[in-house]
């Protein structure tokens, strides 16, 4: 009896008190809250033990058996504390959850079920370790594995741990996160792992690397099948980084988050440059200038709490095309809202930029957009909403960044996003103001015809409702890429939209060169140039031609934009009806 209830008061000590801690209690606060009290925890086993085998000895009882249920428990102990008490202080003073407290945080109170738990690390000879030496590194092989509920709905989980063995990947690390992964497959339930490493271990040689291929092989085969979602909380160095960059989704905390392929000093002996950690491979620097960040978070609690939100916009699997929200979200915005503000947000300038975010938030739910990727390709905004309470994907140009024009970044940011929404039934709504790609050599040479091809293939290759708003500027191959009728069941236009090849500007000085040139001076060469633009603007640059040859099904009023859509979502059915295509063994995607 003692023992059991010694199990229970470890699980409570290491337990958030409740779940408005994620809201309410800084990272520092937070350690201090659910911290084990591991010098009281281990003398209460060893007292416990004692006493047990004395009052069992005393009874003639069977000592072997009290013996190894005494041993289960100092094990579970141990295993429950990590690293041990000085290193769990040491990470804590580092401003990080440990890798137990940030998983009881992710999931739903009291839902977290561990696998693997007492899994040993092995030597070079394939053995098991001595208990001397596992009790020195710390019980679970650096990796705390299992699955639990977000929102009521099921998760497989995986969270390594840095206080052993400083979260290195070995053979039996590996097999612990694989295994959940194939439960998660048979399942088809989503994947959060959360990376906390100091890359491969070293001792287990090659075994190391090839438990690392163990987990990308996964990987690769579930993408596109379940969810798959990184949360980087400490360093990931070397191939580990491969792991988060294959997966869907990559979170990463300021400041404690690093990502790199060779580390400050291997840079400094190859090429002379000094640099560190955080402008090498911090999260702000994913966040903004490689792209391979979505999210970039101020603390643990902070990001775990997006994770979460993100989850609620996820489907479980591919082949879950019921929204899958429903069950716990509300949808409490009329769906037949007009917001005649949206009728006066374009300027009457085209060349003024406007905030899309704002028109996207008008239309929305309760005006909430996930937005990811933020920091990455400001020209083009990709991100999470809800429309009468089913999730979409939105893609917008922003306008107030170069103009909303596509370049490079924006077009695999773009890609990658419709690739996923495709992937899992998640319907794709568009808002386009985009006056073409982006000119210049740099451009050009970079390959921004391939990078843009991608983008061109997801929307064309897409299979879920795709519904496009043209606010204003549709011009020349953008249009092609965001815009066309071709790739949407429904094309709107605003009243402000101006589609054509190209604007006004551009297409007089082409197809007027002549006339121009021969002006009398260049006062009279203006004021031609200007009446030209006018003509050309008033006759092509609109959405009237458009709609008379049906590449736009309607030109509506803004307001009415929120109240269109939805009835459209909810006629449009789902992806696993629509189009087919002609068999093969798979696409060829410009990558």
């Amino acid at each position: 009896m003692a023992g059991r209830l010694l199990s229970k008061h470890v699980r409570l000590r290491l337990a958030p008190s409740a779940p408005v801690c994620l809201a309410m209690h800084s990272s520092r606060t937070l350690c201090v809250q659910v911290r084990a009290d591991t010098t009281a925890t281990r003398n209460a086993v060893a007292e416990t033990a004692a006493a047990d085998l004395a009052e069992e000895e005393l009874r003639g009882g069977n000592i072997l058996r009290l013996r190894t249920r005494r041993r289960i428990e100092r094990e579970n102990a141990d295993a429950l504390l990590g690293g041990g008490a000085q290193r769990l202080e040491k990470h804590h003073a580092s401003g990080r959850l440990s890798a137990r407290e940030r998983l009881l945080l992710l999931l739903d109170q009291d839902t977290f079920h561990e696998m693997d738990r007492l899994k040993e690390s092995r030597n070079n000879n394939g053995h098991s370790r001595s208990a001397a030496k596992q009790k020195k590194n710390g019980m679970g092989d650096g990796v705390v594995t299992g699955r639990g509920l977000i929102d009521g709905r099921t998760v497989f989980v995986y969270s390594q741990d840095f206080t052993v063995q400083g979260g290195s990947l070995g053979e039996a690390h590996a097999e612990k996160i694989c295994k959940v992964m194939d439960l998660a497959a048979h399942a088809k339930a989503p994947v959060i792992g959360i990376s906390d490493s100091g890359g491969a271990r070293i001792s287990e040689s090659v075994a190391a690397l090839s438990a690392y291929s163990s987990i990308f092989k996964r990987i690769v085969k579930m993408s596109g099948y379940v969810p798959q979602i990184s949360v980087v909380m400490g360093p990931a160095a070397g191939g580990a980084v491969y792991a988060p960059a294959l997966t869907d989704f990559v979170f990463m905390v300021r400041e404690t988050s690093h990502m790199f392929l060779t580390g400050p000093d291997v840079v400094e002996q190859v090429t002379r440059e000094k640099v560190s950690f955080e402008s090498l491979g911090g999260a702000d620097v994913h966040a903004s200038k490689s792209g391979v960040a979505h999210y970039v978070g101020t603390d643990d609690i902070d990001v775990l709490r997006r994770v979460r939100e993100l989850c609620s916009f996820l489907p479980s699997h591919a082949f879950d095309v019921s929204p899958p929200t429903t069950d716990h979200i509300t949808c409490e915005d009329d769906i037949a809202r007009r917001d005649e503000s949206l009728d006066w947000v374009v300027p009457d300038d085209s060349k003024e930029p406007y905030d899309m975010r704002y028109i996207i938030e008008r239309v929305v739910d309760g005006g909430h957009f996930f937005e990811i990727h933020r920091s990455h390709a400001q020209n083009l905004l990709v991100g999470f909403a809800r429309l009468g309470g089913r999730s979409v994907g939105i893609v917008a140009n922003q306008p107030t960044h170069m103009a909303g024009v596509l370049d490079i970044n924006a077009s695999m940011k773009g890609a990658r996003f419709v690739r996923f929404c495709d992937a899992f039934n998640v319907p794709l709504v568009t808002f386009v103001d985009v006056p073409g790609f982006l000119p210049g050599t740099g451009q050009e040479h970079n390959g921004i015809i391939r990078h843009g091809a991608k983008l061109l293939f997801a929307f064309a290759d897409a299979t879920v409702p795709k519904i496009n708003v043209i606010t204003r500027k549709a011009f020349g191959g953008a249009y092609c890429v965001l815009a066309s009728k071709e790739f949407f069941d429904y094309n709107y236009a605003w009243p402000t939209a101006e589609i054509a090849v190209m604007g006004a500007a551009g297409a007089v000085r082409i197809l007027n060169h002549k006339e121009i040139s021969a002006a009398a001076s260049p006062e009279d060469a203006k004021a031609l140039l200007q009446r030209l633009e006018n003509e050309y603007a008033e006759e092509f640059v609109n959405p009237l031609i458009a709609a008379h040859r049906g590449y736009v099904d309607a030109i509506i009023q803004p307001a009415d934009t929120r109240r269109l859509i939805i009835h459209d979502l909810e006629c449009a059915g789902d992806a696993s009806t629509r189009e087919s295509v002609w068999p093969r063994k798979h696409d060829n995607l410009p990558i």
